[in-house]
């Protein structure tokens, strides 16, 4: 499984074409001639950011050797990148990777001010952070005399975390809970503490890349499991399976608006799947960070934890989508024994995390009510937008409405891949995240993550970029395809 950053850079960097080649996949399930599709190829690579610029690519003759090409496709193939920009060649230093000029690769870090960042599906900072902060800095003189060091989290932090667990159906004491900087670094410590080399974790496909690349960095092999919003219960079955054949030892779940399909399983269906994980062995790592995030329907889906024993679930949390991304709380909740030992080995990374921003996380939870009724009509306003938007000019686009979470999974037309299109997006401010980065191997370019978190006239712009970029990304394929009859 791909991870961005790793390849096929890495393997460029090592010198072996074959490598790289390996690295860019089968071109037999791309149109057009081969040159063609190997100059795709690498130019999806540049655009995601796998392919760094400066990169220099194999030579051509070894290249060609290595991929079963002739030597002139090959140099067909970085004729083709030159022209666009994405390469260019000097004498006795090669080919190196290029961007065409006020372009930027598609990467995951967040941008700056100034770009249209579809990317990163994390809204702005609900309204009532500021006066937590401020009613935050009024408790925190009676910390002051302290270490300042709080492992796991300050008690009264735990205990508000575990009151909303009780609150939304899954008793919880405090010290079933361990605070962590943010829901990402809860997910770094389970998957890092718990997946030894070797070990096998089911994932669902499309899933959060982020998951996969602490997986893969542990040692652990991704088992991908498909996932569908239009028949979400459909996992139960799959996960069945797939624990059947491969005995993974954990399965990391968003059972509430999986990022990116949205899907949500239905109550009949969590309990059906906790069954089949509990008969397997498997242990449940189930990211929560969206699910309070519900746009239709009652807010009544008991969490997925409630129908397993304490030990067989770690349920991770946080404030990045309900709040704001910068305020860097999270949690995980599992049993007191397990809890203590992920705590402890939290402890040995980081002392603590921010006992201001602890303070204040504590005062959103007593206005939490709050928070999520403006959170939520903000959201399900956007959506309803951005649907509205691609039913007006890009119908051919087809998506599942979510009932909550951040963002929408839209499956483009035959012949549009996401890769391409991100990358003629980037020259006109608009920022995207392609299909594959949600997927393993090189699956889902034929997708698209929009995230509804941005303001209505950020998502309306974002909208009317890509219905303009269409007929140029298809048009540019299409004469690239005819180029053949000169080659």
């Amino acid at each position: 499984m791909p991870v961005v950053g790793q390849l096929p850079g890495s393997a460029v960097a090592s010198g072996s074409a074959r490598a790289f080649g390996s690295a860019l996949g089968s071109l037999d399930d791309l149109p057009g001639p081969r040159y063609a599709a190997l100059a795709r190829r690498v130019r999806e690579r540049v655009a995601s950011g796998e392919l760094p610029v400066g990169t220099r690519l194999p030579g051509e003759r070894e290249l060609a050797a290595a991929l079963g090409l002739s030597r002139v496709t090959v140099a067909s193939a970085y004729r083709v990148l030159r022209e666009e920009g994405f390469a260019r060649t000097r004498h006795g230093s090669g080919t190196v990777v290029e961007l065409p000029p006020g372009r930027a690769a598609a990467d995951w870090p967040p941008h700056d001010t100034g770009l249209v960042d579809l990317a990163h599906a994390a809204p702005g900072a609900a309204g009532q952070l500021v006066p937590a902060y401020r009613a935050a800095l009024d408790q925190l003189p009676r910390l002051l005399d302290d270490h300042g060091y709080h492992p796991g989290g300050l008690p009264s932090l735990r205990a508000a975390v575990a009151a909303r667990f009780t609150a939304r159906g899954l008793p919880t004491e405090p010290e079933q809970v361990v605070v962590t900087a943010g829901t990402m670094d809860a997910t770094a410590v389970v998957l890092q503490t718990l997946v030894q080399a070797g070990d096998r974790v089911l994932v669902e496909h499309p899933t959060y890349p982020g998951a996969v690349t602490v997986i893969e960095q542990a040692g652990g092999r991704c088992i991908p499991v498909p996932v569908d919003a239009a028949a979400p219960d459909a996992l139960v079955e799959a996960v069945h399976l797939a624990a059947r054949q491969s005995a993974p030892r954990l399965a990391y779940l968003m059972p509430d608006f999986s990022n990116p399909s949205g899907a949500v399983l239905s109550a009949a269906g969590r309990r059906r799947l906790a069954a089949t994980l509990w008969r397997h062995g498997v242990l449940g790592v189930v990211d929560e960070v969206s699910a309070e995030l519900r746009l239709d329907g009652a807010q009544d889906v008991p969490p997925f934890a409630a129908s397993l024993p304490d030990a067989a679930t770690v349920t991770l949390g946080g404030l990045s989508k309900v709040v704001w991304g910068g305020l860097r709380i999270g949690w995980l909740r599992t049993d007191a024994a397990l809890a203590a030992r992920l705590g402890a080995a939290l402890g040995h990374r980081q002392m603590t995390v921010s006992a201001l921003d602890q303070l204040t996380a504590v005062e959103l939870f007593a206005r939490w009510d709050d928070v999520l009724a403006e959170r939520r009509a903000l959201l399900r306003h956007r959506r309803d937008v951005l649907l509205g938007e691609l039913a007006e000019h890009l119908p051919d686009w087809q998506v599942t409405p979510p009932a909550g979470g951040l963002s929408l999974w839209c499956r483009l037309p035959a012949g549009l891949g996401s890769a391409a299109l991100a990358a003629a997006a980037a020259p006109h401010g608009l920022v995207l995240a392609e299909g594959r980065a949600f997927g393993t191997g090189h699956a889902f370019d034929d997708h698209l993550r929009l995230p509804f978190t941005l303001g209505e006239d950020d998502l309306r712009t974002a909208v009317a970029v890509l219905a303009g970029l269409v007929g140029q990304v298809q048009t540019t394929a299409g004469r690239t395809s005819r180029a053949v009859a000169v080659v």
